[in-house]
């Protein structure tokens, strides 16, 4: 017997034919974007790249898989899984690629004109007007934006009721993936917010994209300039001047002895952030002679570059104090320096995460991720491909920046914050510091009960930060020597110029490694605020995990000396610190720590616990700290000695 090909195509058709045609709304746009104008109806024989996103499989058992190589009472800790692996696990199900296929297929899609994606999460193909318009239930229309560029977009979609548990997401339909001019951008925001964030606070356009400016109020602090013949006898002027000796003292690790290739740190930068060559070399003359005309390795992403138009405080001291500490502490080893998006646009987080896993890049928020090549040519920025995947994750990863976590969506947050879950699984540790403003935002920014925006910081909500209240990095807050006591002495939390940031999500619930030390923190120490102030409801996220010195450094900017202060500083040093250990783990032949909470938190004891100090915000005193964990130090500052004994016992 034989069949023609448009007969096999309708037995096909029919095998996956889908019990019911009741179609649900998948997504729906209430307005548009500030900005934009509806134009016309799209000629229905216009053609369209459709793309479908689909769900990922075993999200539901991700923590699962994680702590089964984080844990360190599991057999498998350490047995990082490949970045193949990962991709196979959380690719969509066969169930859901053909119910997706069948759907198509039975609306006219024929097989061969779908594809799927490299990464396994997208089916790709092109379709007229009409036949997208017949396919989601819906109508096309070209709108255009005030500076004259167009979109196509629909005001909702609708799939079948069978189908719709099977997609994230189409593209294009209610989205605006259109970069319009960052001026324009600025000028229209405030007009109409996109959303809400889970704390109810209207979400900006271009938010995530801010993290790089010098406005962004996650920046380190600059504090007087000093003369550097001053500092005659290091350890003893500890507790005014901190300098990489005075970090060895106080958390009782050793200058680095080797470079086992299997090791590597990486900082991250978001351009206009920048470091200065000459300043790294100052630092270096002064501390780690044998590292002047020492570079990082550079990591160009979208276009990134250790730019030099712009120099000052503003756009140096953040990449300065990074590089000048990353770089002296773990020499001889190489530091990494992954430097994000152009001089114009920016970068986001995600735009750092993409270059890591292509797989990721498609799922980006265009009203907040980058847009390469950008589409607003001019001097200083980036026209070649963006990056999706192509760089490797380093085994720890710093980052001294972050948002708000009322500054982005809820889904926006928990998205990355499952991205950072996946590169744990692989054997990297993200770090992020947890911000300067206590109980407060960046800008010392609260929020305003009433109408939900930002306050000038004397009242309100409590603001917490993010990616430091997603479950799967490590949050690092503020400490400070006590005013003048030794660098031997206990510290307290940061009370000087900064505030260790510190809180509880309103977004992500409590991790089960964390559980037992917050409900303990809750129960001993009860806080005098109510729900009226901060989520009390004692089953969300607290940070910051793990403290260390954040006050007082000393930091070559713009060829001077000068103090510097900030969550910023310390977490480049526990990178470090746990580089360290890395390096002994692979002189071992063992493997990287990789996700280090679960170890933390089951080893409390390997930690200085601080006891004293608090992180006011809000017009409040904020949190104190305590015995055991707090929502101000977290479990305490590195004991050296004690973590590289608890990390070298396990497998």
């Amino acid at each position: 017997m034989h069949f023609s090909i448009l007969t096999l195509t309708a037995l096909l058709a029919g095998a996956f034919a889908l019990p019911s045609v009741n179609h649900v709304a998948h997504e729906k746009r209430d307005r548009l974007p500030p900005g934009w104008q509806y134009h016309e109806k799209l000629q229905s024989s216009e053609v369209l790249p459709m793309s479908i996103a689909l769900t990922q499989s075993n999200l539901d058992k991700a923590d699962d898989f994680l702590m089964e190589v984080s844990h360190p009472d599991s057999p498998n800790f350490g047995k990082h899984w490949t970045h193949e692996e990962i991709a196979n696990k959380f690719a969509p199900s066969s169930e859901t690629v053909d119910t997706v296929k069948a759907w198509l297929v039975s609306s006219g899609i024929a097989p061969e004109r779908i594809s799927r994606s490299h990464s396994l999460g997208w089916l790709r193909f092109n379709a007229t007007v009409a036949e997208a318009e017949s396919l989601l239930k819906t109508e096309y229309h070209l709108y255009k934006h005030s500076t004259g560029r167009p979109h196509v977009s629909c005001s909702s979609y609708y799939i079948p009721d069978e189908v719709a548990p099977h997609v994230d997401f189409i593209t294009p339909t209610v989205h605006f993936d259109t970069k319009i001019p960052q001026a324009v951008a600025k000028d229209v925001e405030k007009r109409a917010p996109s959303t809400t964030a889970a704390a109810g606070h209207p979400v900006k356009t271009e938010a995530a994209l801010g993290i790089g400016a010098p406005t962004s109020g996650s920046l380190p602090k600059k504090g007087a300039q000093i003369n550097i013949k001053s500092i005659i006898d290091e350890l003893k002027n500890c507790n005014q001047f901190i300098t990489p000796n005075c970090l060895r003292a106080l958390y009782l690790f050793p200058p680095g002895l080797t470079a086992n290739p299997q090791n590597s740190y990486g900082i991250v930068e978001y351009t206009p952030q920048a470091y200065l060559q000459g300043d790294l070399d100052l630092f270096f003359a002064n501390f780690s002679k044998n590292q002047v005309q020492r570079t990082p390795i550079l990591a160009s992403i979208d276009g990134g570059i250790p730019q030099t138009t712009q120099q000052g405080f503003e756009f140096n001291g953040e990449s300065d104090l990074d590089l000048e500490y990353a770089m002296t502490l773990i020499n001889p080893q190489k530091t990494t320096l992954y430097q994000v998006g152009d001089q114009v646009q920016g970068a986001s987080f995600n735009d750092f995460l993409d270059a890591l896993d292509a797989s990721y890049c498609a799922g980006d928020d265009p009203l907040q991720d980058a847009t390469y090549p950008n589409p607003n040519p001019g001097p200083g920025t980036y026209q070649g491909p963006k990056n999706c995947g192509g760089f490797s994750a380093t085994k720890v990863i710093s980052t001294s920046y972050g948002y708000n976590e009322a500054d982005l969506t809820a889904p926006y947050e928990r998205r990355q914050c499952m991205e950072y879950m996946k590169l744990g699984l692989a054997g990297t540790s993200f770090l992020f510091s947890s911000g300067d403003s206590g109980v407060a935002g960046n800008r010392r920014q609260c929020i305003d009960p009433a109408t939900k925006e930002y306050n000038d910081g004397s009242s309100g909500i409590f603001n917490p930060g993010f990616p430091s209240t997603c479950p799967y990095i490590t949050s690092i807050g503020a400490t400070q020597i006590v005013p003048g006591a030794s660098v031997t002495a206990p510290e307290q939390a940061c009370e000087t110029v900064i505030f260790s940031g510190g809180g509880f999500s309103n977004v992500f619930p409590l991790p089960d490694y964390q559980s037992a030390a917050v409900k303990s923190w809750f129960t001993n120490h009860p806080p005098p605020y109510g729900a009226d102030r901060f989520n009390n409801s004692q089953s969300t996220r607290g940070f910051p995990d793990i403290s260390a010195n954040g006050a007082n450094y000393v930091v070559a900017v713009t060829g001077q000396f000068a103090l510097v202060y900030g969550t910023s500083a310390s977490s480049p040093v526990v990178g470090a610190i746990l580089t360290l250990i890395n390096e002994a783990r692979f002189a071992a032949g063992k493997g990287s720590v990789g996700f280090v909470n679960p170890t933390l938190y089951a080893n409390p004891g390997a930690l200085n616990d601080i006891t004293t100090g608090g992180n006011q915000g809000c017009g409040t005193p904020g949190f104190e700290a305590v015995e055991g964990w707090d929502p101000v130090t977290g479990l305490g500052t590195p004991n050296f000695p004690k973590l590289l004994a608890t990390f070298l016992k396990l497998p």
